[in-house]
């Protein structure tokens, strides 16, 4: 990570990005070693560039990379690309990987079981996207650094 100088509010300025990449193997494994990496990239920040980094965003961020890499895991075969940045008071969560079908979140059900990961990730996300890419696609979640001063709460804004 380079350094960066960090702002009044303990964020990274506008215009600056702290990031980190990593490509995963795709196997069962897979999915804990994204969650720690997520820690780890978080830690740093905080240790490294004095970003504030809440224990809630600490948890989104982590809960945001199990969903969608263990979606990717579950359907596209192959490697998987993540990649953490944070941009101001902004933590994006991006992942690639090879499945050619963009996700879809499914309508409400509390009968069923399994398969709200997606759903997950949109009510704790600020902002969620899915595109596709000349090779599968590629998940971006946003997830608020810091907590909501006007909703006390980070994610979507409103009912």
């Amino acid at each position: 990570m380079e350094s960066v100088p960090v702002g009044e509010d303990g964020t990274a300025p506008d215009g600056w990005a702290i990031q980190t990449t990593v490509a995963l193997d795709g196997d069962g494994a897979c999915i804990a070693e994204a969650r720690h990496l997520a820690a780890d990239f978080l830690i740093r920040l905080q240790a490294d560039h004095g970003i504030l980094v809440p224990s809630r965003a600490m948890d989104l961020t982590q809960l945001v990379v199990s969903e969608v890499v263990t979606n990717a895991r579950k359907y596209a075969p192959g490697p998987v690309l993540l990649d953490l940045r944070v941009t101001g008071a902004v933590i994006e969560v991006v992942v690639w990987d090879s499945d050619p079908v963009l996700p879809v979140a499914r309508a409400a059900d509390p009968g069923r079981v399994g398969q709200h990961g997606l759903e997950i990730v949109m009510a704790v996300a600020q902002g969620f996207e899915a595109q596709r890419q000349p090779v599968g696609i590629r998940i971006t979640a946003r997830i608020a650094l810091l907590d909501d001063p006007v909703a006390g709460t980070a994610g979507r804004h409103g009912p």
